[in-house]
């Protein structure tokens, strides 16, 4: 149902928080746009429900998708004036990925991010591969070995276990 100016504001919005909860990432589906911190917010402004979302990069191809399903999601539970806002500030950072999300993560055979680096000033250019404490997904050995510093989407990279030669990906840190 829209919202009215007669509609509870409070329980519209834990609605459409619940609806925006269920929207998966595309790229990884055993995350939800909660899990993976994109999801920053969902008020209700001018009698309409308003979700904002923040890439992970600022180039990042599920973007559309994200917002697509998450305008469809808000529709479907009622919200068909829904609002979907990008937001690029503050930038996303791997530290907003839920303990529920790096489970799901380790649990689907993909490393989940250590703790995203501390930067004062600008970002040194460096064309080495970045260095990164991580363990097998599958057998939990630190003898890793980064095979590409980009896998299937530009937040993961790809690694071997030296121990059980089985190849993962890992969530980069950032």
């Amino acid at each position: 149902m829209p919202l009215t100016p007669l509609t509870d504001g409070a329980e519209a919005v834990d609605r459409a928080r619940a609806a925006a909860a269920r929207v998966t990432d595309p790229e990884m589906p055993m995350l939800t746009l909660v899990d993976l911190g994109v999801l920053r917010d969902v008020t209700v402004e001018d009698d309409h429900v308003v979700a904002t979302i923040t890439p992970t990069y600022s180039g990042c191809p599920a973007m559309a998708t994200m917002r697509d399903d998450l305008q469809r999601e808000l529709q479907d539970a009622g919200f068909p004036d829904a609002e979907i806002r990008v937001s690029l500030t503050p930038a996303w950072s791997s530290d907003w990925i839920t303990e529920e999300g790096r489970a799901a993560l380790a649990g689907a055979g993909i490393s989940p991010p250590g703790q995203a680096p501390r930067r004062q000033g600008p970002v040194a250019l460096t064309l080495m591969p970045t260095r990164r404490a991580i363990v097998c997904t599958l057998c939990g050995s630190d003898d890793v070995a980064l095979t590409s510093e980009f896998g299937p989407t530009a937040c993961k990279a790809m690694y071997q276990c030296r121990t059980c030669l089985e190849p993962f990906e890992h969530v980069k840190e950032i």
